[in-house]
């Protein structure tokens, strides 16, 4: 897809009355953004989340999201602004988002079948990346499952918060961009697969840290799972994660 044209600036209070605030929606992400932190993921008020709305208005839907300047972690109801997809401006609300949202309604704009973005400066990736490891090799069977795609890795100069237009080259075929000296963003078809799979990454990476110690205190290597059976999982994901009632 081709950039929109930048008709508004990003954060342009633009409200508009046919946007109105769902209050069942809006609980939704609160639900999730509290689930997050409350797994020890969310460091100060830097990363966030983005939960897509239809709207008729809107071909790509609307965003709810965290406005800058309060944590995942302390955030209420009323600290969620909307915005729409393609130039971020602020629809209903009258608080700035930060700007990993450029990032996040860059993706959804690109990725119509992904309604959540999860973005966090996760702990153990970054000290992960920081080691010298470039690729995630699971020991585990479900990460390849639930991620249904192969991680897209991005080096420390490229910082697609800043720039997105490097998002294009490679979004279409991943669900999960590991940031050197950054962190994570996790996509998903609604909160509750993104949510999963931002937990699932992060039990992986855990598993590997501790794969590789106590592999090298035996003087063994890590017994992964190879890169064919990792391809054959993500395509047999949905079969395995959601399988359907037989009638």
């Amino acid at each position: 897809m081709n950039a929109p044209e930048l008709r508004y600036q990003v954060n342009q209070l633009t409200p508009d009355p046919a946007v109105k605030f769902d209050r069942a929606f809006a609980t939704q992400y609160l639900t999730y953004a509290h689930r997050i932190a409350a797994r020890g993921y969310v460091q100060a008020a830097v990363g966030n989340m983005v939960m897509r709305a239809p709207h008729p208005g809107y071909p790509d839907g609307v965003c709810y999201v965290k406005c800058q300047g309060v944590s995942l972690e302390e955030m209420s109801i009323d600290d969620i602004v909307i915005t729409d997809v393609p130039y971020g401006r602020i629809l209903y609300g009258d608080r700035a988002t930060t700007v990993g949202h450029q990032m996040n309604r860059e993706m959804l704009r690109l990725r119509p079948d992904i309604h959540c973005v999860i973005h966090l400066h996760h702990d153990e990736t970054v000290a992960y990346l920081a080691a010298g490891y470039e690729e995630i090799r699971p020991v585990g069977l479900t990460f390849s499952y639930l991620m249904q795609k192969p991680v897209h890795f991005l080096p420390a100069h490229i910082n697609v918060e800043d720039d997105v237009a490097p998002i294009k080259t490679f979004i279409a075929n991943t669900n999960c961009v590991l940031m050197k000296r950054h962190g994570i963003t996790v996509l998903g078809r609604n909160a509750s697969e993104c949510y999963g799979r931002v937990n699932i990454l992060a039990a992986e990476i855990k598993r590997n840290i501790i794969a590789e110690q106590l592999a090298a205190i035996h003087g063994k290597g890590v017994d992964r799972i190879s890169k064919d059976e990792m391809e054959e999982m993500y395509r047999h994901g949905d079969a395995v994660m959601y399988p359907e009632v037989k009638r």
